[in-house]
């Protein structure tokens, strides 16, 4: 357990190292120059209401339960366990996709010969890695993504800077017109829940409330962490479209792609390129540490009011952390890593299918989350609110609408990512649709479990 308060700094670092995510910007920019208009379209009509939404909740209800504490306050525990579980599993099903381009990468700078199962090895390792620094102290959880914000945040400068210096030097590898920058569903439709992605998870750090030395700086820290997600974002895109023509840009080599285009073949080149991808590789870890930090922390907490089993809800006497959610987490990975491994054709394949099919489930917390912030806001408006979003009732339903539009229209694309050309590849769409299935009938069967265990003792009835 954490002694000292945290401040806006250090806070905004965490979010930011939760929310921006280095290994997914190969897929913004695989939709072209057109990524940058819808960038611009998603952070003005999603981002900064999705903000002003997550900073009145965090300050009005703190505490670590954070979106399942909201929604089980709107719509009752049922939702709330949906919601957890959800919020929850989500991380071990999106680590293996990470660690798996994380292997990817380590083999592309070092060995580029290392075969499936010393890449699948290096996943599990690092799963299990996560786990034991998420068990031993919340401090050392809080640094390591401190520090990992900071790596990402050289990442992204460098290959956007870069980017800009390679093109004044050899030409732009793109065209940038106003008309090929215009938002488009012409090229890369499949990669644009992608973007919607990138920008989810500012309401994480409302699991630290605890931690706050004063909750009321949560709009600050939300939007602080807004502020630099998007400029670096839009950056790193744009560096990487400026070096790299958008048919090369892969989604596991892209980035390694980039940092050889930039820097060459010569010696201070190859050091350049092996520094950035070590520190690369080093975000990735950073990534999973701050997600199982915080979706941990929020089922362990709907664990201890007995609404997911009780081991969820094992605490670590000497450090307070959420021991037995994050070995969970542990278990889920591997099994999955284990199981995707034997389907493997190809890692970009991997990497895409396996990271649409856990951000369909990442999602689905957020359509909750958005109603309930309405219906806190008409039945429950006596709370004190530090923060409250402007506008009349009439603007806070249009507010609502419309981020809840835009998580449904991610969680369709991620699945049926050709509907909107009227076609439908099952091949690809059936293992999602699956798997997706898979994970909401067992959150049902721990909703049903719940139900069973509650009402005869008469303790907690379940909505």
């Amino acid at each position: 357990m954490t002694d000292k308060k945290m401040g806006i700094t250090p806070l905004a670092l965490f979010s930011l190292c939760a929310v921006l995510v280095v290994d997914t910007l190969t897929a913004s920019a695989s939709i072209g120059v057109s990524s940058l208009g819808w960038w611009a379209l998603i952070l003005v009509i999603f981002v900064i209401p999705y903000g002003l939404i997550t900073s009145e909740l965090s300050a009005a209800y703190p505490g670590e339960g954070g979106i399942y504490d909201w929604v089980k306050r709107a719509f009752g525990s049922s939702w709330a366990i949906r919601t957890t579980w959800f919020y929850w599993i989500n991380v071990g099903l999106w680590m293996p996709a990470v660690y798996i381009l994380f292997a990817g990468m380590f083999a592309e700078l070092f060995f580029p010969d290392l075969s499936l199962a010393a890449q699948v090895v290096i996943c599990v390792a690092l799963t299990w890695g996560t786990v034991w620094v998420c068990n031993i102290s919340t401090d050392i959880g809080v640094m390591i993504t401190n520090f990992c914000a900071v790596l990402k945040v050289v990442v992204i400068s460098v290959l956007g800077v870069g980017g800009f210096i390679y093109a004044a030097q050899n030409g732009v590898a793109n065209e940038f017109s106003l008309a090929n920058m215009a938002p488009s569903f012409d090229s890369g439709a499949a990669f644009l829940p992608a973007l919607v992605f990138n920008l989810m998870g500012f309401e994480l750090v409302a699991t630290m409330t605890r931690d706050m030395k004063d909750v009321k700086q949560m709009p600050k820290v939300v939007f602080l962490a807004i502020g630099i997600t998007a400029l670096l974002y839009i950056v790193g895109t744009l560096g990487i479209l400026l070096a790299l023509p958008v048919e090369q840009v892969g989604l596991v080599s892209g980035i390694v792609d980039t940092l050889k285009v930039l820097f060459g073949d010569g010696p201070f080149g190859q050091f350049m390129i092996y520094a950035l991808g070590i520190v690369t590789l080093v975000t990735f870890v950073g990534n999973m540490v701050s997600w199982t930090m915080g979706s941990s922390r929020a089922a362990a907490q709907s664990a201890k009011e007995g609404e997911l089993p009780a081991i969820v809800a094992k605490t670590s006497s000497k450090h307070g952390t959420p021991v037995g959610a994050n070995i969970i987490t542990g278990l889920v990975s591997t099994s999955v890593i284990l199981t995707y491994a034997l389907f493997a054709s190809s890692n970009d394949e991997l990497f895409w299918s396996m990271f649409a099919f856990s951000s369909c489930v990442f999602l689905m917390p957020y359509l909750f989350m958005f109603p309930a912030y309405l219906s806190l806001r008409i039945k429950d408006s006596a709370t004190e609110r530090p923060f409250k979003v402007p506008g009349s009732l009439a603007v806070q339903k249009a507010l609502t609408v419309l981020c809840f539009l835009v998580i449904l229209q991610a969680v369709v694309l991620f699945i049926l990512p050709d509907i909107i050309f009227g076609t439908v590849d099952w091949q690809y769409t059936l293992p999602i649709l699956i798997g997706v299935s898979i994970t909401i009938a067992i959150g049902e069967f721990l909703l049903l479990r719940a139900k069973l265990q509650t009402l005869p003792s008469g303790k907690t009835e379940v909505a």
